[in-house]
């Protein structure tokens, strides 16, 4: 396989674990999660992980730049920096879908995105920098923060013309889930699922747990977006969520958001939706959807682990992935 393989964490207190037993398996890069409504802070422990490991790339997977001010996210680059070296920190970004959706908000505007970009990438050189009619500059001296200019890539998460437009400007490559964005010399994709043991059924207990968290996730999006009548069983799927207010449907389609199976989803989640939708494949049936993936343009997949026992799933995908 010529894909780089990285992992991404739904961030939890044992992340920074999780990603010294990615190093240990080869993985390039790990990537954490930024939704605080749902996860520990990403810079807390993005930095806990760079004091753990030594070779693993570390990077957001991805920042929302409305819950920090860009000197923040600034001085929290230069703070990871001086623990990690530069070369292994990447920052990916983007408008903010279930960091701003948890929180009952719309993903940002691109424009307010491309200005937090410019911004970022200024202060990071040094330059002064005029943000919400002040003019700033990282003052940081010897000791406090990593010299500058401070050169680490960006990749911008985009799921459109527009976001696409803004990752070819700005960034250093592009990240897209559940598929690949083609067109980028750095394509990361996101996957979510369990490679089954020999003879394992997508719907044994095990499967379930670990390869189904993130099967509910497109009809969660479909739901918010009011596209249920484009997938089977959406409207008995939306049926299970007929109780909730509006003003706090957001809280509950997003309850173990990528960490586990909710209540409402989990009569839905079945070892044949797992199976048609490749969040539960043998060793043979992953290695053709990563060669399928990397036809598609994927220069880098971030496998996203879950269940009760994390260190067997990244075993397991790294084990398929690399044959």
């Amino acid at each position: 396989m010529s894909l780089t393989l990285s992992c991404a964490f739904a961030t939890s207190n044992d992340s920074h674990e999780h990603a010294r037993i990615a190093e240990q398996l080869g993985y390039a890069r790990a990537w954490f999660y930024d939704s605080p409504a749902l996860y520990p802070d990403v810079w807390v422990q993005l930095c806990r992980a760079a004091e753990r490991t030594s070779r693993i790339g570390l990077g957001t997977g991805v920042m929302i730049p409305s819950l920090r001010h860009p000197m923040v996210t600034a001085s929290a680059i230069g703070t990871l920096v001086s623990i990690a070296g530069q070369e292994r920190v990447t920052l990916g970004v983007g408008s903010g879908f279930t960091g701003r959706y948890t929180m009952g908000q719309e993903p940002l505007k691109w424009s307010y995105v491309r200005a937090y970009v410019t911004a970022l990438r200024a202060l990071l050189r040094g330059e002064q920098v005029e943000w919400e009619g002040g003019v700033m500059q990282m003052m940081h001296p010897e000791g406090f923060a990593p010299p500058r200019p401070t050169e680490v890539p960006i990749v911008i998460a985009a799921a459109g013309p527009k976001g696409i437009a803004a990752a070819h400007e700005l960034g250093d490559g592009v990240f897209g889930a559940p598929f690949p964005i083609g067109g980028f010399d750095w394509s990361v994709v996101l996957t979510f699922g369990t490679v089954l043991d020999d003879g394992e059924d997508p719907g044994a207990p095990r499967a379930i747990e670990a390869g189904g968290p993130g099967a509910p996730v497109v009809f969660h999006y479909a739901m918010e977006n009011r596209q249920l009548g484009l997938l089977p069983n959406g409207e008995q799927w939306a049926a299970a969520y007929a109780d909730v207010p509006k003003s706090t449907l957001h809280l509950a389609l997003h309850d173990r958001h990528l960490i586990a199976i909710n209540d409402r989803d989990r009569p839905f989640v079945t070892g044949e939706l797992l199976a048609s939708n490749g969040y539960a494949l043998s060793r043979d049936g992953w290695r053709e959807r990563l060669a399928m993936l990397e036809s598609m343009g994927a220069t880098e997949v971030a496998y996203q682990p879950a269940g009760p026992d994390i260190a067997r799933e990244l075993e397991a995908f790294a084990s398929a992935a690399n044959g």
